[in-house]
């Protein structure tokens, strides 16, 4: 594992006299970041009964507010329908070398509608929404369905793309401008057929992604028939990151089926990463040796027999994440209910150092105490503090497949909950006095998805 221990060209790469936006490397990240305060979660109204436009939700999570755990303010987009789902900021530790640029607008993509929205968190309290980019100018370059936004070191972003103008395949990627006007397409189409999320490695010249569907089949809800007919993905794509090419592919196999979030260790020099397949509930290490990239499978969930299931339960991993000093990778099984955390000091062999229950089919519904609410739904997105302290996560994974496993949270909301981590003894413990009801909303129960930093994160920030 030489290739991930910081190296001297690590620290200083330049960045001592920059003013750009980040930390010059993930250990200052670790140092020189305050305790969050603030937190920007995804709400939304997709697939529930309440007509009302998704938002925004700006949530106090500073233990020494008269506000702690209150979503404090709401952005409201303009229309109805999004389905908010992944979102990212402008700029990122990638960019810390250009000076003037700031960490400053979130871009908030719409997974059905396929607007784009451009956020100015300049007030980090009362966000405002800057400028909207309509579904019809990114048809232009036949894409729909944004999904991850990454900055991009000189200060464009790129994002990843499911589907075609009609929501069928190929995706593929889009290129803003620091101005948030659309540059082009990033990628000569007919790279890829399926597409879902992506991280990168400057240093390496190396982007990988990964692949969910098409919008067309994922938007209705899960059907095991589509599986058996070959429509969800199961391949990595090893992309040459300067010229916008793959130049390798990696089929997982069954075991890999629905490859989705794709993290790099933090250290620009890393050559690891892992993918979760969360059909198959396996997480993929994937590793560079010799030349070529590799993928192999180290930690299987097994499925787990329910009383109200015909087929034994799939864990189900839709995300997961590392701590920024690339010792732990936590990941949460939706259906199941847990959050684990695994040692991953020895890349090609996680530890499972911890875990928690907390909701799912076989979680407690109860875990923040039996007069609490009800907790409907498991871990779905997660987020930790970047000094690896505090795990966050909430409980909605996607409208349709919501009401198709979890009806009841259209009913009643998604939570965001959180535990305390200790990095040291390699430990997890649910905070029973931190709960974000989404129930609560001013229209009607409301959806909660990915959250964010307003000084960075670990599943946006990127070194190069």
């Amino acid at each position: 594992m030489s290739d991930i221990e910081p190296t001297a060209d690590t620290e200083v790469h330049h960045h001592a006299q920059t003013e750009g936006p980040g930390y010059a490397t993930p250990q200052a990240a670790i140092e020189e970041s305050d305790p969050e305060r603030l937190a920007y979660v995804m709400g939304l109204y997709v697939g529930t009964d309440v007509d009302a436009p998704d938002f925004l939700s700006v949530v106090d999570v500073d233990p020494e507010s008269e506000t702690y755990t209150e979503v404090i303010d709401r952005v409201e987009m303009p229309n109805r329908g999004d389905e908010l789902h992944h979102f990212g900021w402008n700029a990122c530790s990638s960019s810390c070398h250009i000076d003037e640029l700031e960490r400053r607008h979130l871009i908030i993509p719409g997974q059905r509608s396929s607007r784009i929205h451009v956020v100015d968190t300049k007030n980090r309290r009362d966000p405002q929404i800057e400028t909207v980019i309509e579904p019809e100018e990114l048809f232009e370059y036949d894409l729909s369905a944004p999904h991850t936004v990454h900055c991009i070191p000189d200060g464009e972003i790129l994002i990843s793309m499911l589907g075609d103008a009609n929501g069928e395949l190929p995706g593929g990627f889009l290129e803003l401008n620091d101005d948030f006007e659309i540059e082009g397409r990033w990628d000569p189409p007919g790279e890829i057929e399926m597409n879902y999320d992506f991280w990168y490695q400057p240093r390496h010249n190396v982007m990988v992604s990964s692949e969910w569907a098409a919008p067309t089949t994922y938007y209705p809800g899960f059907d095991l028939e589509d599986v058996e007919n070959g429509m969800y993905g199961q391949r990595l794509h090893v992309w040459d990151w300067a010229e916008g090419n793959v130049e390798q592919t990696i089929d997982l196999g069954e075991d890999g089926l629905i490859p989705l979030e794709v993290r790099f260790l933090h250290s620009p020099e890393a050559t690891h990463g892992y993918v979760g397949a969360a059909l198959s509930s396996n997480i993929f290490h994937f590793f560079e040796a010799d030349g070529e990239w590799h993928a192999e499978n180290v930690i299987d969930v097994e499925s787990r027999e329910h009383e109200d299931w015909e087929m034994d339960v799939p864990g189900l991993v839709t995300d997961l994440l590392i701590s920024m000093d690339d010792r732990y990778l936590f990941f949460g099984n939706w259906l199941h209910g847990d959050v684990r955390m695994y040692d991953i000091s020895d890349p090609a062999n996680p530890r499972l150092a911890d875990r928690i229950w907390a909701g799912g089919y076989f979680g407690d519904s109860h875990p923040t105490g039996a007069d609490d609410r009800e907790v409907v739904g498991g871990p779905q997105m997660l987020q930790l503090s970047l000094d690896g302290e505090r795990l966050y996560w909430t409980t909605s994974l996607f409208s349709s497949w919501d009401n198709q496993f979890y009806p009841k949270e259209a009913e009643k909301g998604s939570v965001m909950l959180k535990a305390d981590v200790n990095p040291r003894n390699g430990t997890m413990e649910l905070d029973e006095d931190f709960l974000v009801d989404f129930g609560d909303s001013p229209h009607g129960p409301a959806r909660a998805h990915e959250i964010r930093w307003p000084d960075g994160d670990c599943t946006s920030d990127v070194w190069q």
